[in-house]
């Protein structure tokens, strides 16, 4: 039997400003993880996204088995889903070739239907709802698109729209203040507030990390993706010490 206290928590994170900080780490990870893998290891795109397609379902599938919430496993399901949204979204638009625009059209289209789907189920997609196997599932589908569409978008933003990395960061962190200043300042739905800023640092995360590891020629630093990922890891497990992840309550 679950004790009360068990029955009134999530299995997800609540969201402070410690999720948000491991948020954009573990999505420029996911950037500088996947280009990693597709890129340096020369799997290619497709293979890569089937590599960590198996990744990403092997986590959630565990996720969703857990009993309760485990900041470990949700933090490794995050980064899963990130990296399989890079190299997907890479090789929709690059491969398919339908391009940056397509791709970010295309992909929005998949996170609008799936959120839909997920409140005419339901009734909600607040995260604190995300407490039962169904929940869960739309929740890990929703953030996965959220996520590769997140590449796309930002790629779209730095290359096509010609903004570069620093510029298309300063949109999407322009865009994310924005949100931030709505949260304390309106009375905007927080669930609405909370998607918009889940889904605006997949881009951010994506342009910072391009910006790590492109070469000079393109506007980035040259860093090795290598040693990128294995910092970035570093930095999210540090901030799993400094900021207890406490499971965020339930609501119904």
């Amino acid at each position: 039997m679950k004790t009360p206290t068990e029955q009134a928590l999530a299995k997800v994170p609540e969201v402070t400003l410690g999720f948000w900080l491991i948020k954009i780490a573990a999505t420029t990870l996911g950037e500088t993880g996947g280009d990693a893998v597709s890129m340096s290891m020369n799997l290619g795109y497709l293979v890569s996204t089937g590599i960590f397609a198996v990744l990403f379902l092997v986590a959630v599938v565990a996720q969703i088995r857990a009993k309760r919430f485990h900041p470990l496993l949700y933090w490794a399901t995050i980064i899963a889903t990130t990296t399989v949204g890079t190299t997907l979204a890479d090789f929709a638009d690059r491969s398919l070739g339908i391009g940056y625009a397509g791709g970010s059209l295309l992909l929005l289209a998949l996170l609008l239907g799936s959120l839909l789907a997920w409140h005419r189920t339901l009734g909600s997609v607040s995260v604190g709802t995300v407490h039962s196997p169904k929940a869960e599932a739309f929740y890990w589908v929703t953030i996965m698109f959220s996520q590769t569409l997140g590449t796309a978008l930002g790629d779209w933003t730095a290359d096509t729209a010609g903004l570069g990395y620093t510029g298309a960061a300063v949109v999407f962190g322009a865009l994310l203040a924005l949100i931030l200043a709505a949260r304390y300042g309106t009375r905007v739905s927080r669930t609405l507030l909370f998607w918009a800023a889940f889904i605006l640092t997949r881009p951010l995360g994506a342009v910072v990390g391009d910006f790590l590891d492109k070469p000079l020629s393109a506007g980035g630093m040259a860093l090795s993706r290598y040693s990128a990922s294995a910092a970035l890891l570093s930095f999210m497990l540090a901030g799993l010490l400094l900021f207890r992840q406490r499971a965020a309550t339930t609501s119904h």
